[in-house]
């Protein structure tokens, strides 16, 4: 099996709702988002999918949070867009994506990291 990850990243504000702490008041980051697909078989071009198609399919899914406040998006306005929200929710929406335009490709799992330090990553199962 391959499996291939790309990266992008996205600036947006956030708060943390039913949480105590400095988080809990309104900040930004400049939050990165990766995602990883496999594929048991290469395609005719020796590829298990673009890596330029896999980044424009991410960047389209994550072009609605960049340079707002997360909370005014839907689910986040009801759910807290903690890393791990965001994660579920990117995973959800790019599985969608693949599913149309890139059949034999599984998206693997989607990580969100909001600094340096810190990493969440979502997969199914």
């Amino acid at each position: 099996m391959y499996e291939i990850c790309v990266t992008v990243s996205f600036h947006a504000a956030h708060f943390l709702r039913e949480y105590e702490g400095k988080c809990a008041r309104l900040h930004g980051h400049t939050w990165r988002v990766k995602a990883a697909v496999s594929g048991n078989s290469l395609g005719h071009a020796g590829m298990v999918m673009d890596f330029h198609d896999l980044k424009a399919l991410l960047e389209e899914t994550v072009a609605p949070f960049d340079h707002v406040c997360l909370n005014d998006l839907e689910p986040f306005d009801r759910a807290s867009p903690t890393s791990e929200n965001i994660a579920r929710h990117v995973y959800g929406a790019l599985k969608e994506r693949l599913g149309t335009s890139a059949p034999g490709v599984r998206l693997s799992w989607v990580s969100v990291s909001e600094s340096p330090d810190t990493e969440v990553v979502y997969r199914e199962g």
